[in-house]
């Protein structure tokens, strides 16, 4: 027992507070008693599908004028959609869940009201089975074969 220093204490195991401790709103108003230096930033559209929220095109289409518009999804398109998906007994709903999109998209590509996305057109052509781009619109959807 001779070789203890009572007055030296080690603790193990302590954690520093937590991410949502520390962004408590008891935190921040005790480093700001303290005077510490305060940083804070708003993420904007954290954990979204952001291929929705914010195009390069969104200058553009605030200047928005007849002569220069943004190319929007054919009637003929949204009807095919619409088609198909009745077809397979799917809800606008349904669909968008089956293919991780919102379900205001599916509404928009349907009345014609959204800017064609590649990406998503992919998505419910492959949900639907019909296609929905070039000059076979409406006709089935053709497996493309292996390549070996």
């Amino acid at each position: 027992m001779a070789e203890s220093d009572w007055d030296t204490v080690t603790v193990l195991r302590k954690k520093g507070p937590t991410a949502a401790q520390a962004k408590s709103k008891q935190a921040i108003t005790a480093a700001q008693r303290r005077g510490e230096d305060l940083e804070t930033s708003k993420k904007w559209s954290a954990g979204q599908n952001k291929q929705h929220l914010v195009t390069k095109n969104t200058a553009k289409l605030d200047r928005e004028t007849e002569e220069l518009h943004h190319e929007r999804v054919p009637l003929e398109v949204g009807k095919v959609i619409q088609q198909g998906r009745q077809e397979r007994g799917l809800t606008q709903k349904d669909l968008a869940t089956k293919i991780n999109e919102k379900p205001q998209i599916i509404a928009d590509y349907e009345c014609g009201r959204a800017i064609p996305n590649n990406q998503v057109m992919g998505k419910i052509e492959r949900a639907i089975g019909l296609k929905l781009r070039g000059r076979d619109i409406g006709l089935p959807l053709e497996a493309k074969p292996k390549k070996k």
